[in-house]
């Protein structure tokens, strides 16, 4: 159970308890008046499909050396960002408050409303679209989709989306491998008694 002083914190803070905190210079702020109203799921992996490295978060935070694989060279100088990476263990490192604007969206548009970086949050896992996720990882989204959801009402089931939704064409994360169902039946099941609902 999400308690009241914890979804008034993060609605203050936009810092999630307990996770790891690697603040990104890659943020600024929501434009005047913009509502918090979309959660989007993508997946990072780095190099391309594999795991367990520091490259995501050095690339999050502009330390990513290009001399270290070729791909990074085709990426060295992009700056991006997400709100927070699920890492396959089930680890979560949080980059920008969920209050500030993140750079994960990229040309975007969600409901006929477009630019949605401006009124969502991203979440990246660590992964690629055709390697199925890891239960910690489902669990640990979950579980943070639901403490969103309880401090921002406007994002309901229907407003949790994929990367590929919102840029059709463009990109193709979280990709097949991603388990929708399986996801909705984790963000249902009974806080803390580990059985879905």
């Amino acid at each position: 159970m999400i308690s009241k002083r914890g979804i008034a914190s993060l609605r203050e803070t936009g810092r999630l308890s307990g996770v790891v905190w690697c603040p990104s210079p890659n943020y600024g702020p929501r434009p005047e008046g913009a509502d918090i109203s979309l959660l989007v799921v993508h997946n990072i992996s780095l190099p391309p499909g594999q795991f367990g490295g520091p490259e995501i978060q050095d690339f999050f935070c502009n330390r990513l050396d290009p001399a270290a694989h070729p791909y990074f060279e085709t990426i060295a100088d992009i700056q991006v960002s997400a709100h927070v990476l699920i890492r396959r263990d089930g680890e979560v490192i949080q980059f920008v408050s969920l209050l500030d604007r993140a750079w994960h969206a990229g040309r975007s548009c969600f409901d006929g409303r477009e630019e949605c970086n401006d009124f969502s949050i991203g979440i990246e896992l660590e992964g690629a679209d055709d390697i199925p996720y890891t239960e910690a990882q489902y669990r640990e989204l979950a579980a943070i989709a639901r403490q969103v959801m309880a401090a921002w009402p406007e994002i309901d089931v229907s407003r949790i989306t994929g990367h590929s939704d919102i840029a059709p064409g463009r990109k193709t994360d979280p990709g097949p491998a991603f388990d929708w169902q399986y996801f909705m039946a984790c963000l249902n099941a009974r806080s803390g008694s580990g059985e879905l609902a």
